[in-house]
């Protein structure tokens, strides 16, 4: 709620400036008022408006870099409150293990999704179960 207040306050301080700076006039445009361009005319006077709109320009930068320190500190506390992302509130849970069955038997061969690439006949050898076979780094046995 505080943060919220003080950011206001800065951007109404930075808007006030922006606007201030805008209707100030520029060094090149007091040689036309020191001929007579009406300047004296004004509202706040011959030379009122220029020592008003600088400030009041002090004014509202004082009051922006004030707010700025503000949120920079309330920020750097709340930091150090906050901990961990918005996916550390979700419960932990592990995915369902499907029991494994030594029953259900390995497909023999893959499927070939066309029929020039089928072999035309399968090898008896490779519809026999794997625990049959015997394996290739075996040493044969020695005859005497």
């Amino acid at each position: 709620m505080i943060v919220n207040l003080v950011m206001l306050i800065q951007v109404i301080s930075a808007l006030v400036i922006v606007g201030l700076v805008l209707m100030q006039h520029g060094k090149g445009a007091d040689m036309g008022a020191a001929f007579g361009s009406g300047a004296s005319g004004s509202l706040f006077g011959a030379s009122g408006s220029s020592n008003f709109l600088s400030k009041s320009t002090g004014v509202a930068a004082a009051i922006f870099f004030a707010s700025t320190l503000g949120l920079a500190y309330l920020g750097a506390s709340q930091h150090a409150a906050i901990s961990g992302g918005a996916l550390d509130a979700l419960p932990v849970t592990a995915p369902p293990s499907a029991p494994v069955s030594a029953s259900v038997p390995a497909p023999a061969a893959p499927v070939a999704s066309t029929p020039a690439a089928a072999p035309a006949a399968a090898p008896a050898a490779a519809t026999q179960p794997a625990a049959s076979q015997p394996a290739a780094s075996q040493p044969a046995p020695a005859k005497k």
